[in-house]
């Protein structure tokens, strides 16, 4: 099964979803009009994709129609799937790896997959024929350090690692030197999400950016967040939440696989200004895509 396949099916909810509504809407308004636009609007709001984006996008959507003289149902639907599309490519979703090394530090809470997507990013860039260090920066969750060691035997990557509750800083400090003197291409950096407390997750993750500014001021930077896609409109929460106390480069949205709610990844990318960089599909190894805009607005639409 080729990368678009593998893709559509792992949107096969989300997709069923949200062409489910749309195509609902369409087979009971034939005549391409404000009433077609407000249903869709509503069709969109319903399938997860927000109340604010489903707005923008249908705007969007009316614009093009009347500027085209769209008059078949048929090709606003395809319009509306290049304005989805658009709307995600206005985002650059390319990982910025351009220095050797280059650091990717990686936040999220417990339960959305972040450990088992820094170890399914680790492998999609070992096969890439990179060489990659994991840090285990996330001392304050119990058995995180083991989980990402497993992880790291399993891509075949070496860890840097302290006990448990050591400082997450002094990891990162070690990581960065290791990186320096083994000639590691990608360093990915496993830290904590506690949004309990945001005061102390800023002051940890500042600790932690100015360690590496200092031992890698060249370095090229990525601060992924990790959500979970099940979530639904509380993962765009999150992400705002997470904008609030860390300056994020990109999104990494686990378990699309199980949900219909992938609208959020249009959501996310529209209301937070956010790019998605990986998606995850499925369980295996190489089911953490890079994420591809037009692959996944086609895949949300193609039956």
């Amino acid at each position: 099964m080729g990368l678009f396949d593998r893709l559509k099916s792992g949107l096969k909810k989300t997709s069923e979803s949200i062409a489910e509504k749309v195509n609902n809407v369409f087979s009971v308004f034939v005549a391409v009009d404000e009433e077609l636009f407000e249903n869709l609007e509503e069709a969109l709001i319903m399938a997860d994709l927000g109340m604010e984006t489903s707005v923008a996008l249908i705007d969007e959507l009316r614009s093009r129609v009347k500027r085209k003289h769209i008059k078949d149902g048929n090709e606003v639907k395809k319009e509306l799937q290049a304005v989805i599309s658009d709307a995600l490519c206005e985002l650059d979703c390319e990982m910025k790896l351009d220095s050797t090394p280059a650091v990717v530090l990686v936040i999220g809470v417990n339960g959305v997959g972040k450990t088992t997507s820094i170890g399914k990013m680790a492998t999609y860039y070992k096969s890439q024929g990179k060489k990659v260090l994991l840090a285990a920066a996330d001392t304050f969750r119990a058995a995180a350090i083991d989980q990402l060691d497993i992880w790291a035997k399993r891509s075949g990557c070496d860890i840097i690692k302290h006990q448990e509750g050591s400082d997450p800083a002094a990891v990162v400090y070690d990581a960065c030197n290791a990186a320096k003197a083994r000639g590691v291409d990608v360093l990915i950096v496993d830290t904590a999400g506690r949004l309990h407390n945001k005061k102390n997750l800023m002051a940890e993750l500042e600790k932690i950016n100015r360690v590496v500014s200092k031992e890698l001021p060249d370095s090229s930077r990525e601060n992924l967040l990790v959500l979970d896609a099940t979530t639904g409109q509380n993962a765009v929460s999150q992400a705002k939440l997470f904008g609030e106390v860390s300056e994020l480069t990109g999104i990494v949205l686990t378990k699309l696989d199980g949900t219909a709610k992938g609208g959020i990844v249009i959501s996310i990318a529209k209301e937070q200004n956010i790019p998605v960089k990986f998606i995850g599909v499925g369980e295996r190894l190489d089911d953490l895509q890079v994420f591809d805009p037009e692959s996944f607005a086609r895949a949300l639409f193609e039956e």
